[in-house]
């Protein structure tokens, strides 16, 4: 197939995944923020989020607090934010009417709803009010586009770069959830362990998040970790596997390199080697060599303490090789993508229209 509608298929794709993983994420962060400790401050809690995103630019660029109604506002339906959840729909809208023609007809309906029904919920601040339905409903909009795909798409190159895109995305939205979620828990931990306070970045206090690891005194917060699980849909699938009380240990583990789990790390990346398989005409591809390294060292990985002591250095190189594969998938397959400066992934599909 042309290049082209290739490309169009696995952004539409990225940008509805993208969509759900941001409202997860946004969900989470304020679970969190209700069961935090005051310790933790909210301007540091919700900086994070801003931080894990690659945004600091763009959004001291526009607004000067990191609290938390202008940082979900910025991330839910600010028009020049990329990476926010209006973008997303707007952008999967876009890619979906470009390819009008060769995709059913109902998963363009859907989509087209969406992005419709998207601006009559989100068009006066109420839904900042019932934010957990209103994020849940984005959540709703993504299941609904997987269903109508998976039920209408015939099983062809479509459909496959159509899941390339969208377990990419999940993979990349699921090591940031983990990653601030993993640092959230035990950066509030060593906090009031150590009586100390400053609202220092989250991601540079790695000497103080391993101290509190390595010397456990993290707080093992059932709820806290519920609602990390519950941000993922893991939380029964976790209950299924352990049956037991819920550690990081075994949320890592979970997450990362279970094969039942359908967000794991290793669950994705295995999807995305599975369908550039049936795309490839030749074995001799960079991104094929790429996604079996990454797919062998997740599942070969060794989940213990010392991994989740450095769980950070591992998420940050799953991202950056992440983001990569994505890099020569768009060059090899679809039309190359531009890098720009800060965001998500810190790269753009090309637009020439």
């Amino acid at each position: 197939m042309l290049s082209r509608s290739a490309d169009n298929l696995y952004w539409m794709a990225r940008h509805m995944e993208r969509a759900e993983n941001t409202a997860r994420l946004l969900k989470a962060q304020h679970q969190a923020f209700i069961l935090s400790q005051p310790e933790l401050s909210s301007q540091q809690q919700w900086s994070a989020v801003i931080e894990l995103f690659e945004l600091e630019a763009h959004y001291k660029s526009s607004r000067k607090i990191f609290g938390q109604a202008n940082v979900l506002e910025f991330m839910v339906v600010d028009d020049t934010n990329e990476s926010s959840i209006y973008s997303c729909l707007k952008r999967a809208r876009e890619n979906a009417r470009a390819n009008r023609s060769s995709i059913p007809t109902e998963l363009w309906e859907m989509i087209n709803t969406a992005w419709l029904d998207f601006g009559n919920i989100f068009k006066t601040k109420n839904w900042i009010r019932d934010l957990d339905n209103s994020l849940e409903w984005v959540k709703q909009q993504s299941h609904l586009f997987r269903g109508v795909l998976e039920g209408t798409m015939p099983r062809n190159e479509s459909l496959y770069f159509t899941k390339i895109g969208m377990f990419l995305e999940r993979a990349d939205n699921t090591a940031r959830i983990l990653d601030i979620n993993f640092l959230l828990n035990y950066t509030t931990a060593n906090k009031i362990n150590d009586g100390t306070s400053g609202n220092m970045s989250l991601f540079r206090e790695l000497s103080d998040f391993r101290d509190s690891l390595s010397k456990d005194k993290s707080k093992d917060d059932y709820y806290f970790w519920v609602s990390v699980l519950r941000s993922l849909s893991a939380f029964e699938i976790y209950r299924q596997v352990y049956r037991d009380e819920i550690t990081p240990l075994k949320v890592a583990e979970l997450l990362i390199y279970r094969g039942d789990m359908p967000r794991s790390l290793f669950v994705c990346v295995r999807n995305i080697q599975k369908n550039l398989e049936r795309v490839s005409s030749i074995e001799n591809y960079e991104s094929s060599r790429i996604v079996g390294k990454l797919c062998a060292e997740i599942q070969y990985e060794s989940i213990n303490n010392n991994f989740v002591i450095h769980i950070h250095e591992f998420l940050t190189s799953f991202l950056e090789r992440i983001n990569y594969l994505g890099l020569m998938i768009s060059n090899e397959f679809l039309v190359p993508i531009a890098t720009v400066e800060g965001g998500l992934n810190s790269s753009y599909r090309v637009v020439d229209e």
